[in-house]
């Protein structure tokens, strides 16, 4: 698969900061080129910081930004101010959390270390997290109050894989229509997170995608709840975007292929080899 695939990660990062500056980055300095071009005012209204995570709260600049913009406004919605031992408790779930992303596959750790550059955490009771294609990098965190480290970890993956999937789609291209026009409801396809809910078309294969790698770190835990609960959405999911192939680009269609592949085989040998195995790594475009 080769939305779970690192090298598929760089390939694309690549090419997108290639498109901004010009120049070919390195495997070695592809974290730093690519904060250098998110930084850019087209992409991003404040620069990331050169290296690291970055976490801010409620008052912070890109919490202002947000709020100020509409951005996120599900999870901002009911936001209060937050003291010093809460913010010392999230950092400590947030490193623990990293390391447990490390443990349980090296690969997925590495994509939320590139791609994940800002982290805004509140405490909103939205029990959930953000992230959004025109802020590469960004992601905001609601933790409900039962979360353990596992459920950091996940939150951290998940929107680490949404923002995967929108430098592929600046890339590439994921479908031929816009978002905007994919709204309309004779597009719209089932949600296998928001189960029985038909939502838009991007939005419904972003929700498919990102079960797979929640699924398989819950299974590395030992644990079923979201295998139980996804399984059978995931199918019907899968099958209801099928529906609407012929909206998908051919790299598009690619993604759903590898995706409804998975869907049927629930195979967590086959994610764990998909994160480094040399078969995904690359894509070549059809020439026009």
């Amino acid at each position: 698969m080769h939305f779970m695939n690192i090298g598929h990660t760089y390939e694309n990062m690549a090419r997108l900061v290639h498109a901004q500056t010009g120049k070919y980055p390195t495997a070695k300095g592809m974290s730093g080129a690519y904060r250098a071009a998110i930084s850019n005012p087209t992409m991003r209204p404040m620069a990331a910081a050169s290296a690291g995570l970055d976490i801010t709260y409620e008052d912070g600049a890109w919490a202002e930004f947000c709020t100020t913009n509409g951005v996120f406004e599900h999870i901002f919605k009911g936001a209060g101010p937050t003291n010093g031992p809460s913010r010392e408790a999230w950092d400590s779930r947030v490193a623990e959390a990293l390391t447990l992303i490390q443990e349980i596959n090296p690969g997925l750790r590495l994509m939320v270390d590139l791609l994940v550059t800002d982290l805004i955490i509140l405490n909103s009771g939205a029990d959930g997290g953000g992230s959004a294609s025109r802020l590469p990098g960004v992601v905001v965190m609601s933790p409900g109050a039962k979360w353990g480290v596992l459920d950091y970890a996940m939150c951290l993956v998940h929107e680490a894989m949404h923002l995967n999937l929108f430098v592929g789609d600046t890339v590439y291209g994921t479908f031929t229509l816009s978002s905007r026009e994919l709204g309309a409801d004779r597009y719209r396809a089932l949600s296998a997170v928001k189960i029985g809910r038909r939502r838009p078309l991007d939005k419904a294969f972003h929700a498919a995608v990102v079960t797979v790698p929640l699924m398989f770190m819950e299974h590395h835990q030992g644990k079923t709840t979201l295998v139980d609960l996804y399984t059978v959405s995931l199918r019907q999911a899968c099958a209801d975007l099928k529906k609407q192939r012929e909206h998908f680009t051919a790299y598009g269609r690619m993604l759903l292929d590898e995706l409804c592949a998975f869907g049927e085989s629930i195979n967590f040998d086959s994610v764990a080899r998909a994160t480094s195995g040399r078969e995904y790594a690359g894509y070549v475009p059809v020439a026009v």
